[in-house]
């Protein structure tokens, strides 16, 4: 991250079906503030590094550092969660399509993919619902994420990500519904999006078998 200063992606999300524009502005303002803060803490770490870490300083440097992974994977997982929601989205991609030729390989259908990742987004607790994509192998497979910096899988490609905390969709749907709020986030995703994250991120041998 070095002396990298973060600024603020817009989305043109108005209109998703189901997760009304409040809910999208509340959300937005949110995410500006883990940039925010991400060049904050890069600052006072910078700061903090230019002369010895002492044993005195270290407990202020130890949990600035721990925080900033807090903060920086706050700020990608609200961007790789907005950028895979589009109006007008879909809750299938397309049958030919890179992301359901991954799935397919992996989870032998769509539905027995679609089974497993609304599961782990109905798991208790806030978090996040991710399927990422093995560099090595090209598998895909679901995880979750709890405080952003906590389950993310070393090296592997984010594919599709579904914020899960309260603070998506309690403006719309009572705690107890988050299933309905999973299915409203099927109803708006940008597959064109998935299907250029398993594009960019690659694999070292074909995903098909």
């Amino acid at each position: 991250m070095g002396n990298t200063v973060y600024k603020a992606k817009t989305f043109d999300l108005s209109g998703l079906n189901g997760i009304s524009d409040g809910t999208l502005a509340m959300h937005f303002k949110l995410y500006e503030g883990y940039v925010t803060n991400t060049n904050l803490l890069n600052e006072q770490i910078a700061e903090l590094s230019k002369t010895e870490i002492t044993a005195k300083v270290m407990p202020i440097y130890s949990e600035l550092v721990r925080r900033l992974g807090f903060e920086y994977n706050g700020m990608v997982l609200h961007e790789w969660y907005f950028g895979n929601m589009k109006k007008g989205g879909s809750s299938d991609p397309a049958n030919t399509s890179a992301f359901s030729k991954a799935v397919e390989a992996t989870f032998g259908s769509f539905e027995n993919w679609k089974k497993s990742f609304v599961a782990v987004g109905k798991m208790r607790g806030v978090g996040w619902a991710a399927t990422y994509q093995d560099p090595v192998t090209g598998w895909l497979s679901n995880h979750w994420i709890n405080l952003h910096e906590t389950g993310n899988v070393a090296g592997f490609t984010p594919i599709l990500i579904m914020d899960v905390w309260e603070h998506a969709f309690i403006r719309d749907y009572a705690p107890a519904e988050r299933p309905k709020y999973i299915e409203a986030f099927f109803s708006n995703i940008d597959w064109t999006a998935c299907n250029e994250r398993l594009s960019k991120g690659g694999a070292a041998r074909p995903v098909a078998v």
